[in-house]
């Protein structure tokens, strides 16, 4: 069951390959202009592009100029759509499961 299940779920990532990189990497390349704007470190930067991409927002990081911000914006809706998809994806997934072993 469970080896049914990954097969299905890596099939279905195949399809959504593009989509998938391509989220990520608006949200990668927004963290690193949020990198020079706000002058932090690379890796503060990417830290605060994933934790708020996943919406998670500690609030350790904040960005003060305006560009920065806006860009904090499209990572945070980046975040929203790339975790729908990653849902839709293992419900698909489970699905195709399910109705495997029933066969």
């Amino acid at each position: 069951m469970r080896r049914l299940f990954f097969i299905a779920l890596v099939q279905q990532l195949r399809v959504i390959w593009p989509i998938l990189s391509g989220i990520v990497s608006v949200m990668v390349g927004s963290g690193l202009a949020i990198w020079r704007i706000e002058d932090w470190r690379i890796d503060e930067a990417l830290y605060f592009t994933f934790v708020t991409g996943l919406t998670i927002g500690y609030g350790d990081f904040t960005p003060k100029h305006v560009a920065a911000r806006v860009l904090a914006l499209v990572i945070g809706f980046a975040g929203i759509v790339l975790t729908g998809i990653v849902a839709a994806v293992t419900v698909k997934a489970l699905n195709a499961t399910d109705r495997d072993s029933a066969e």
